[in-house]
């Protein structure tokens, strides 16, 4: 679904005229699920609220395990460590301010972006907070650390750099953003000394992490269409570095894959997301604009496989775990695929008495229900998945793969 960061009554006649004039696809209710057969069992290992998820904002507010402790942030501003082991709290921190950004944890300090136009360093094991820097609009992307230094991206088109220390301001740069774009940004990534980031002018811009010159810059998408819906390129999806390669994927553009060093585009193919890709070694796997899974050869991004289970169901970015993939949807469930083949393996459903054989009334998918919805990818530790839904329940599943 489209969510411009524009809101205006002027725009209600445009958007009518888009839909109407796109494929029927758009239109259509999400795909019903058909009854899977679990081919492993999955255990529930617990269920906790932690905090008010992103309530009934569009955030993907993804949490950090790190050394058997849960670190989550909620839409309004909560912070908190969760102990697993007991799911007992470690110490919990209420900002002054709605957050916008999931959080990125480097050393001992984790870091955020809020919906006023602050990054926020935090100490690791007290909550305490340790230094707020100004930038210039909404931060929804996860915040960038490495080699000392903080990355932030904002809604704007701005980019800030600051020393992660004590939150000095290094740099910052601008590019210009369409009067109308898709709520949402891509991450910036530090490697080595590169800033990558991309932008909803469909541009992808390496910076050298230092001094903020611009090293090379790519076009990934071109406008197209007659219309400013038609037109929209945004870069949302987080960019992926893998062996010295950027992979980037602009909604209504290309998935491309990018020398580090050189900026030459290795090769690119027509298919887009605002959603998000994972990689391994061999392939990337990426969730489009409707919701279809793909897993493309890495080395020539010749399509290997495709799974149309989920369409139009507002998948989350998948997550590697042993030889699947997981997802989750915008109605409560999570979905096994094998990475070789693409088959549907397994499906769990969050906030389910009878999770390992959930109900498949799906009659309320017409509805898009926001009490089920899952917008943050699950995260993993050993052969455990940790998954939250929009309004913070919290669930762990062990999987016992064959």
């Amino acid at each position: 679904m489209l969510r411009p960061k524009l809101h205006s009554i002027t725009l209600l006649p445009l958007i009518l005229l888009f839909l109407a004039s796109c494929s029927s696809s758009l239109l259509e209710p999400p795909k019903t699920l058909q009854k899977v057969s679990n081919t492993f069992s999955i255990e529930k290992l617990w269920q906790f609220q932690v905090g008010d998820g992103a309530g009934d904002n569009y955030l993907r507010l993804t949490p950090v395990l790190h050394e058997n402790i849960l670190y989550s942030v909620d839409h309004t501003g909560v912070v908190s460590a969760l102990r697993i082991s007991d799911r007992s709290f470690r110490w919990e921190t209420k900002l002054d301010m709605d957050v916008g950004s999931p959080l990125t944890l480097s050393g001992e300090t984790l870091y955020l972006g809020t919906s006023e136009g602050y990054l926020v360093a935090i100490e690791r094991k007290t909550g305490k907070v340790i230094w707020k820097a100004r930038v210039g609009s909404e931060v929804l992307a996860a915040p960038a650390v490495g080699r000392g230094y903080v990355v932030a991206r904002c809604v704007n088109g701005e980019i800030y750099t600051f020393k992660a220390s004590d939150g000095e301001k290094v740099w910052t740069d601008r590019q210009v953003t369409p009067s109308l774009t898709l709520r949402g940004t891509s991450a910036p990534v530090i490697s080595n000394d590169l800033v990558l980031s991309a932008f909803d002018n469909g541009k992808l811009i390496a910076y050298n992490l230092q001094t903020g010159r611009v090293v090379w810059q790519r076009k990934i998408a071109d406008a197209r269409g007659r219309t400013t819906l038609e037109r929209l390129v945004d870069i949302d999806a987080d960019i992926v570095v893998s062996d010295d390669v950027a992979y980037t994927i602009a909604f209504q553009g290309k998935l491309a894959a990018v020398s580090l060093g050189s900026g030459q585009i290795i090769w690119s193919r027509d298919i887009d997301s605002y959603i998000g890709m994972v990689v391994d070694p061999y392939r990337i796997y990426v969730v489009d604009s409707n919701s279809k899974i793909w897993a493309l050869d890495k080395s020539n991004g010749v399509a290997q496989w495709k799974q149309d289970s989920l369409l139009r169901r507002s998948a989350t970015k998948p997550v590697l775990h042993s030889n699947y993939i997981v997802l989750g949807d915008f109605n409560g469930y999570l979905h096994w695929i094998k990475r070789d083949s693409g088959k549907l393996a397994a499906r769990v459903r969050l906030d389910s008495f009878d999770f390992t054989d959930p109900s498949l009334d799906e009659q309320e998918d017409l509805e898009y229900p926001k009490s089920k919805d899952i917008l943050a990818t699950p995260i993993t530790t050993g052969n455990v998945l940790i998954a939250i839904d929009r309004h913070g329940n919290t669930e762990a599943f062990k999987a016992s793969y064959p």
